[in-house]
C-alpha cells in the first residue's frame, strides 16, 4: 500500500535482505557484464520491482510482506544501485590503468573510486527535494519505477493505462527500433529542457548534412561536431554557469526557499553537503595521489593543483550528471568525463595523472543520478511527503539499501575481467586522448564554443538548465532519440489542450508505462545481444 501509515519497513530485516541481497549480487553480475561486453549498462529497477511484487503474490504470511509498495522500493534501489555502481562507477575506470599498461594503478584506483561511489550516493541522499536537485524534479526513471509499483498495487484503470504504455514502449523498440524511454521522458520533464535535449540529438546527427559545407569547413570540418570538440565546449560553458547557479541557489536566505515539505533541506544543510562532499574528494584525490606515486613526478605546486583540479572536476561532473539525470531521465557520464580529461590536458598533467583523475571523475555521476532517480520514486509512494517523518524513515532506508548495494558491487570479481581483457568500450577513448596529448585546436574550439552553452544556460536559468541539456543531447546524439523526443513534446501539448479533464493525469502514468517498457525490452534485448556474443 502507499499510504503512509505505520512504520517504514526497515532494509536491515530478515525479509528485506532475503529479497535484496540475491538481487544485488544479480544487478552487480549484470553491470559489470553490460558495461564489458556492450559498452552501456541499463536501468534494472523495476526488475527488483517485480521480484517483489511475485514474491508478494506467494501465500503465507511471510511473503505477504513483499506485498508492501515500500519493501518493493527497496529492492528496486537496491539492485539499480548495484547495477550502475559496479558497471559505470567501478568496472568502467579500472579499465583506464589497465589499457594504460599500468596494472599496478589498479587496486589503488578501485579503492578511490569506491569511496567517490559511496560519497556520491550519500551527498544526493542529502540533497534531494533541495532547490538545487528538488522532489518535484521529473526524474522520469525513478516515476517509471513508482507508477509501475502503485498500479501493480491498486490496480484499476491506473494498471490498464500503464499497461498501455508498456506495450507501445516495447513494441516501439521491438519494431521501430526507436529508443521509447526519450519518448516517454517528454511527457514528464520540462518542456524547455527537454526541447534543448532533442534539438541536441538531432543537431549531432544531422551534423554532416547541416555542417558539412565549405562554409563551416574552418571550424566544424566535415561537419563533424565531435572533431571539432562542439560538444564539449559547450558543456564546459554550460557547465561553469551552472556551478555559478548552484552556488547562488546555496547561498541564499533559507527563508526564500519554498518548502515542499517541512523536512525539506535547507540551503544551509545543502553548503554543508557540498562542503563535505568537496573535501572528501580531495582527500580521495589525495590517497590516488599518493597510491599513484605522484609525488615523484610532479613538483609541489603541480601536486596541489593536481588535488585542487582532479576534486573540483569530481564535483562539477557529479552535478551536472545529476543535473542532466533530473531534468532527462539519461545521463552523459561519458561525455562529461571527456570534458574534464580534455581540459586536465590541457593544464599539463602527466598521463599518470591524467589516468588517475579520468577514472576518479568518471566514477561521480551514475550513483549521484541512480540514488535521485530512486528517493524519487519512494518519495511518490509515500505519498509525497505529506507525513515528513515516514518520508525522511524512507529516505533513511532506501539508502542504507544503496550502500549496502554498493558494498556487493565492489565484491565482484574485477581482476576476472581485466584478466581476459574485458573493459567498457569508453575507456579505450579515455586512454587515447590520454596519449594524444594537448593541441591548439582543442584549447581554442573549447574556449570557442563554451560561449553559446554558457550564454544558453544563463538565460535559460537554473530551473530549466538549458545549455546543460543541449549539451548532453550534443555529446550522445541519436537522431531517432532526438525525433522521439520532439514528437513527444508535441504530442504532450495537445495531450494538455485537448484532453478531458479526468484525463489529464493519465498522460505521467502512460508515460511511466513507456519507460518501462523500453527498460523491459532493453533488458531483454541486451541479455540476449550478451547470450550471442558468449557463444
Amino acid at each position: 500500500m502507499s499510504a503512509t501509515t505505520g512504520r517504514h519497513p526497515a532494509f536491515f530485516s530478515a525479509a528485506s535482505l532475503v529479497l535484496i541481497t540475491p538481487l544485488c549480487i544479480i544487478g552487480a553480475i549484470i553491470g559489470t557484464q553490460l558495461i564489458t561486453t556492450l559498452g552501456i549498462t541499463t536501468n534494472t529497477s523495476l526488475i527488483g520491482a517485480l521480484a517483489g511484487m511475485a514474491l508478494g503474490r506467494l501465500p503465507g504470511a511471510f511473503f505477504a510482506r513483499y506485498r508492501s509498495v515500500h519493501v518493493q522500493n527497496l529492492a528496486q534501489s537496491a539492485i539499480s544501485a548495484a547495477t550502475f555502481g559496479a558497471g559505470n562507477a567501478l568496472m568502467l575506470p579500472l579499465g583506464i590503468p589497465f589499457l594504460m599498461g599500468l596494472p599496478e594503478l589498479v587496486p589503488p584506483m578501485l579503492f578511490g573510486v569506491f569511496l567517490a561511489m559511496l560519497v556520491d550516493g550519500y551527498m544526493l541522499y542529502r540533497m534531494f527535494d533541495s532547490e538545487v536537485y528538488p522532489s518535484g524534479g521529473a526524474w522520469p526513471p525513478g516515476v517509471a519505477a513508482a507508477e509501475a509499483i502503485r498500479a501493480g498495487d491498486e490496480g484499476g484503470r491506473k494498471l490498464w493505462v500503464l499497461g498501455g504504455g508498456v506495450l507501445i514502449g516495447i513494441l516501439g523498440q521491438a519494431v521501430l527500433a526507436v529508443p521509447m524511454s526519450a519518448f516517454g521522458v517528454a511527457f514528464i520533464g520540462n518542456i524547455w529542457a527537454l526541447a534543448m535535449f532533442g534539438v541536441g540529438l538531432l543537431m549531432r546527427s544531422y551534423s554532416a548534412m547541416v555542417f558539412g559545407g565549405d562554409m563551416f569547413s574552418s571550424i566544424i570540418p566535415g561537419g563533424d561536431l565531435a572533431k571539432a570538440y562542439v560538444p564539449q565546449g559547450v558543456m564546459v560553458g554550460a557547465g561553469i554557469v551552472a556551478l555559478i547557479q548552484v552556488i547562488i541557489l546555496v547561498l541564499r536566505d533559507d527563508k526564500a526557499a519554498p518548502s515542499t515539505i517541512a523536512a525539506r533541506p535547507t540551503a544551509t544543510n545543502v553548503r554543508r553537503t557540498l562542503g563535505l562532499g568537496s573535501t572528501a574528494f580531495v582527500g580521495i584525490a589525495l590517497i590516488l595521489a599518493a597510491f599513484g606515486g605522484l609525488w615523484a613526478q610532479m613538483s609541489v605546486g603541480m601536486f596541489i593543483a593536481f588535488l585542487a583540479y582532479a576534486a573540483f572536476a569530481a564535483l562539477i561532473h557529479e552535478l551536472i550528471v545529476g543535473l542532466a539525470a533530473m531534468h532527462a531521465g539519461w545521463f552523459p557520464a561519458f561525455g562529461v568525463a571527456v570534458v574534464t580529461l580534455a581540459i586536465g590536458i590541457l593544464l599539463g598533467f602527466p598521463p599518470v595523472a591524467l589516468t588517475l583523475m579520468v577514472g576518479f571523475t568518471a566514477s561521480t555521476g551514475p550513483a549521484f543520478a541512480d540514488m535521485g532517480y530512486d528517493l524519487k520514486a519512494g518519495f511518490m509512494l509515500r505519498g509525497y511527503g505529506t507525513d515528513p517523518a515516514f518520508e525522511l524513515e524512507g529516505r533513511k532506508q532506501q539508502f542504507f539499501a544503496a550502500m549496502f548495494a554498493f558494498i556487493v558491487a565492489a565484491l565482484v570479481s574485477y581482476k576476472f575481467y581485466l584478466a581476459n581483457n574485458l573493459v567498457a568500450p569508453i575507456d579505450r577513448a579515455y586512454v587515447a586522448s590520454i596519449k594524444a596529448g594537448a593541441s591548439a585546436d582543442l584549447a581554442k574550439s573549447l574556449a570557442m564554443w563554451a560561449v553559446p552553452g554558457a550564454v544558453l544556460q544563463f538565460f535559460g536559468g537554473p530551473k530549466r538548465q538549458m545549455g546543460i541539456l543541449l549539451a548532453t543531447g550534443l555529446l550522445l546524439g541519436g537522431a531517432l532519440a532526438g525525433w522521439a523526443v520532439i514528437v513527444g513534446i508535441v504530442l504532450r501539448l495537445i495531450w494538455t489542450q485537448f484532453a478531458q479533464a479526468q484525463h489529464k493525469g493519465d498522460m505521467e502514468v502512460f508515460a511511466a508505462g513507456v519507460i518501462a517498457g523500453d527498460a523491459l525490452y532493453s533488458f531483454y534485448d541486451l541479455g540476449a545481444r550478451y547470450m550471442k556474443l558468449g557463444k
